[in-house]
């Protein structure tokens, strides 16, 4: 089994915390994985990506275009951005959050991308992430959020998820990530029933 997963956002939301946490998880769990980051030209507002690929044997970081078998993105025109590195069918997990980018007015920005994303043919789970984390506690927990989505699709234990969680975010927003991440594998596992049912 190989699995390639790529995550997208701008500076600032967490991206390169969440990429590396999958990396560690997936280790941990006895594959071979190889991960690889880029940053936009702004620390914040910028676009990032990180690519993670994990199975018994992986040879490059990078994912090819048309290889992605799902896309985690926190922000809604870097799904577009990086579409055609996924699969056809592949999923697509959406936070509903439009960040403009420099030099884009708000009229400029599409106000259909997950119509876009499942016209393409891809099976598209949104959520607004900003207000169910700050309904958890802690509007910066996006990330740990849609990484309990992800967990559900994903074949490792939820004890591996929790002991690298532990070791990557501060004590004092422990718990908070916590909530956030099995609030997202709840969420996940829903989501997951209803694709097996479909």
């Amino acid at each position: 089994m190989e699995k390639n997963i790529i995550f997208v956002g701008t500076g600032g939301q967490g991206i390169v915390l969440a990429s590396r946490m999958l990396a560690a998880v997936a280790f941990l769990s006895g594959f071979d994985v190889k991960e690889s980051e880029i940053h936009g030209m702004a620390q914040r507002g910028g676009s990032v990506i990180g690519h993670i690929r994990f199975g018994e044997k992986v040879y490059s970081p990078t994912i090819p275009a048309g290889m992605a078998d799902l896309i985690l993105a926190l922000e809604e025109m870097e799904a577009l951005r990086y579409a055609h590195l996924l699969k056809k069918r592949a999923f697509v997990f959406l936070n509903k959050k439009k960040i403009l980018p420099a030099g884009l007015s708000e009229e400029d920005y599409p106000s259909d991308v997950e119509e876009r994303l499942k016209k393409r043919g891809f099976k598209v789970f949104s959520l607004e992430g900003e207000s169910l984390a700050r309904e958890l506690g802690n509007p910066r927990v996006e990330n740990t959020l849609f990484l309990g989505v992800l967990s559900a699709f994903l074949p490792f234990k939820e004890s591996t998820w929790e002991e690298v969680i532990k070791k990557s975010v501060p004590s004092k927003s422990l718990e908070v990530n916590l909530k956030a991440f099995y609030k997202g594998r709840e969420l996940g596992e829903g989501w997951k029933l209803l694709e097996q049912k479909s």
